[in-house]
């Protein structure tokens, strides 16, 4: 048996809507600028620019309904709306047309992103960790499996901040479908069980306070809730 110098962190993991068992979190994947008004709001040209991806920590989720401190370093705190794919089996080099396959359902999700943080990294061609990949930064709503809902292309996608809606679309927009971005990125690694993918958000996006509650969702996969509260201090 292997000993540990200390305990393990917990498995982060997600409710699966109508079932008492949890969606083991392994990896959080993400697609930038995956709609093109939003691409567009950030500065670039949308014209199906082959889709990129970045990672946030598997203990970054944050469930519906929780609260997300404030982070440090920032000034400009934004929220992302975005349709989330939950990954249920092994696949490597999956053909677009058998993407479905290795989906197991699908959320509500927001890629909270440190804006400031992430444009200094990109004007300088450095990495956006410091800008994404912060505690708390991967809000999801709970997993509905696709053998209850399907696998949907289509849906309104909206956000609102303290009932003033920002974000509002339809998920048909995304640049790069679902089936697309799982191929995309099973050629790139072996996705696994428990691997979620974060699939981009629609133009709106913006800051949020302390005190703020933001809502969203997708029409037929769900709705997420969080207040954003003072920062955390010490330990």
């Amino acid at each position: 048996m292997t000993e540990y110098l200390f305990a393990p962190q917990p498995t982060p993991s997600v409710p699966i809507d109508g079932d008492s068992k949890y969606f083991p979190v392994r990896r959080i994947f993400c697609v930038g600028r995956n709609y093109e008004a939003h691409a567009r709001e950030m500065g670039r040209d949308p014209n199906r620019e082959f889709p990129f991806f970045f990672t946030k920590p598997a203990d970054a989720i944050i469930s519906d309904g929780g609260d997300v401190p404030y982070p440090p370093e920032t000034k400009n705190f934004h929220y992302e709306i975005e349709l989330v794919v939950a990954i249920g089996k092994a696949g490597f080099q999956i053909p677009t047309e058998r993407a479905n396959d290795y989906i197991y359902g699908y959320a509500v999700g927001n890629d909270l992103t440190r804006r400031d943080l992430q444009l200094a990294a990109r004007e300088t061609g450095r990495p956006w960790d410091w800008g994404k990949a912060f505690d708390d930064s991967a809000v999801i709503g709970p997993i509905k499996p696709a053998s209850k809902i399907g696998h949907p292309t289509t849906g309104r996608i909206w956000l609102a901040v303290n009932g003033e809606v920002k974000q509002d679309l339809d998920i048909a927009d995304l640049i790069w479908d679902v089936e697309e971005i799982v191929s995309i990125l099973s050629h790139t690694m072996r996705i696994r069980p428990g691997d979620l993918i974060y699939t981009g958000t629609p133009s709106g996006v913006g800051p949020i306070e302390v005190g703020d509650k933001v809502t969203g969702g997708i029409d037929g996969v769900g709705e997420h809730n969080i207040t954003i509260v003072e920062p955390k201090v010490g330990a």
